[in-house]
């Protein structure tokens, strides 16, 4: 008997119920955001014979690279109904919920999950590790010292600008929407946010904790978001998180609370009692090679004219360019040459997010040619480190 067609679709209302109910069931828990970035998102679900089988989010969000807010789509609250697994369903999925996002303009594209080999064979790739940290308070509290900067308690989401401002250092981050700040307080009920400023000054640092329970401590604080202009304001930060020492024994720094600094670990006392654990990265893909270069910002100094191939995702085929950078612009033009370089679509997702910190990286990793000409890729993209400070 022929297995009935399927068919993907935008979801209304009745059918993002199913899904939510069978999110649920595939998860082992209820999905919030499924409801909560509901009315914010793309909505796509798959059916067959009648049933809700798969579907998921799509967030049409900018992401910051190069210092220039780049369209972008984060895929969120995915899956497969475990009945249905294992005929590679997904990457039919992901391909339909992608489609409407590449319509709107979307030229680079990031999930977070937890199976990175199945979404790689489709030109996704992790541009950096993540992992979450904890650390005891009295820790915090004997390393870094009160200061002079006023702290204020403030609204979640009341600083976004400023956390815009200091997102754009990095590559990755969300260029943060309006409806940022309800989402939290909507997944973090608890959530408590300050921000830090010097007397007479705009603030320069925004943090965001909660309390949860935690086995054997009663309960630990955990930072959500760590905004810091500069090394003075992130110790006050890390001073004010120790004052909790008191009641709460531990500090938590989630999968995306921490930039990829090493400030905390610099100054501690004792660098043993930091303690991390590594998690399953966030994947990026670019959806538009030619766009997704010209729309990121590049650095002044950088000018550069090299040939480069790309290995299609298929693997079967490469795609000659001249990748031209000069006076902070950026172009991949076609050309008949022959590349100094050659890189997977994985590949080239990592560097544009300025993933590989030097060339013995790049080259383990795979990229293949000349140590210069590899030298002179990777100075375009290093002037910022990948960080991705959002969770969804």
């Amino acid at each position: 008997m022929p297995t009935p067609a399927l068919t993907i679709v935008e979801a209304d209302d009745e059918l993002w119920r199913t899904y939510d109910n069978l999110a649920r069931r595939a998860y082992g828990h209820q999905v919030e955001d499924i409801q909560c970035l509901g009315a914010h998102a793309d909505r796509r679900v798959a059916v067959r014979d009648g049933r809700v089988i798969a579907g998921g989010l799509g967030l049409l969000i900018p992401q910051f690279f190069g210092g220039r807010p780049v369209p972008g789509a984060s895929m969120a609250c995915g899956c497969v109904a475990p009945e249905e697994r294992g005929g590679h369903l997904a990457a039919e999925l992901i391909a339909e919920r992608l489609r409407p996002l590449r319509e709107q303009g979307a030229v680079v594209a990031t999930l977070w999950t937890a199976s990175s080999g199945y979404v790689r064979r489709l030109g996704w790739e992790a541009p950096t590790q993540v992992y979450s940290w904890t650390i005891p308070a009295d820790e915090l509290r004997h390393s870094f010292h009160d200061s002079d900067f006023t702290i204020t308690h403030a609204v979640t989401g009341q600083h976004r600008p400023l956390c815009n401002d200091l997102a754009a250092r990095w590559n990755g981050p969300w260029q943060r929407p309006h409806w940022w700040g309800a989402w939290q307080e909507r997944q973090h009920p608890d959530m408590a946010t300050y921000a830090f400023n010097l007397p007479g000054q705009e603030p320069s640092g925004v943090l965001s904790v909660a309390g949860e329970p935690h086995l054997g401590e009663g309960r630990r604080l955990v930072v959500y978001d760590f905004w810091a202009a500069d090394q003075a304001v992130a110790a006050a930060m890390l001073a004010f998180l120790g004052r909790h020492n008191s009641r709460i024994s531990t500090v938590a720094f989630q999968r995306t609370g921490l930039p990829p600094a090493p400030l905390l670990v610099h100054h501690l006392r004792r660098s043993g009692a930091l303690t991390a654990r590594a998690w399953h990265p966030w994947m990026l893909r670019i959806l538009d090679l030619r766009q997704a270069i010209q729309l990121r910002g590049w650095p002044d100094d950088v000018d550069l004219a090299l040939p480069i191939e790309v290995v299609a995702e298929d693997n079967k085929a490469t795609d000659r360019f001249i990748l031209q950078v000069e006076g902070g612009e950026g172009e991949l033009a076609p050309t008949t040459r022959e590349g100094q370089l050659t890189l997977t679509r994985g590949q080239m997702a990592v560097w544009y997010a300025g993933g590989y910190r030097s060339a013995a990286a790049a080259q383990l990793a795979g990229v293949g040619g000349a140590p210069r000409a590899l030298a002179q890729l990777l100075k375009a993209t290093t002037d910022r480190e990948p960080w991705l400070a959002d969770y969804f």
